[in-house]
């Protein structure tokens, strides 16, 4: 694995685009080696290379992280999660503990 801090434009023509997304490419560079760009209009474009391996188990460990990021998401998003946040709002600031005229 090499990260590459910056990396020209010109450095990856003619290399197989074999996945894109709008900020990201990944690139086959040969002999079971990827390039992984990033092509972020406002910075330099970075890049991490990787042997084949290193993918495969890079890509275990982003399905573990996207899951762990999806519970902590969806579990704001649960209606239990909305219930319980609005009984709690509800319960510290409701109108009935304003005072009245």
């Amino acid at each position: 694995m090499d990260f590459i801090e910056h990396i020209d434009q010109s450095t990856v023509e003619g290399l197989e685009q074999i996945a894109e997304s709008d900020l990201f490419t990944i690139y086959a560079v040969g002999s079971q080696t990827y390039l992984l760009v990033q092509r972020h209009k406002g910075t330099p474009w970075m890049a991490l290379r990787l042997s084949g391996d290193g993918l495969f188990r890079i890509s275990a460990l982003l399905g573990d992280a996207m899951r762990h990021l999806y519970r902590d998401l969806a579990s704001h998003l649960s209606p239990n999660y909305q219930t319980e946040a609005g009984q709690h709002s509800r319960r510290i600031g409701s109108p009935d503990d304003l005072p009245h005229d």
